[in-house]
């Protein structure tokens, strides 16, 4: 199975940081079962990236667990939000595939089933 997990949540809210846990835990999950997974941070999510990056914060190690299958963050977004020095200081790779920002279409054309947080 090829999943591609488009992480939008932040971590602003209660609510947030349990979708960004959720996702995390599905791709987790796809990996222990062998499936072929890919991580992408877009919206609100790249700042979510950058917090959870941090190895203090308590859901950082499973951000560690499946740091593997992250592809990276939206470039765009990474500059909105205001974390793009926090996710390069981290060598978390900027995607900008379509104006700027990750191409889903890529993804679907090479066969990946997108689930969105």
């Amino acid at each position: 199975m090829k999943v591609a997990i488009v992480i939008l949540a932040g971590t602003e809210t209660h609510e947030g940081l349990g979708r960004l846990v959720n996702a995390l835990e599905s791709a987790k999950e796809f990996k222990q079962a062998g499936d072929e997974v890919r991580v992408v941070f877009d919206g609100a999510g790249t700042e979510g990236l950058a917090t959870l990056s941090d190895p203090e914060h308590k859901a950082h190690p499973l951000l560690a667990a499946v740091e593997d299958t992250v592809s990276g963050a939206c470039h765009y977004c990474a500059r909105a939000f205001g974390v793009k020095s926090r996710l390069t200081e981290a060598q978390v790779p900027l995607l900008n595939e379509f104006e700027d920002h990750p191409s889903i279409r890529t993804l679907l054309q090479e066969g990946y089933q997108v689930l969105t947080f």
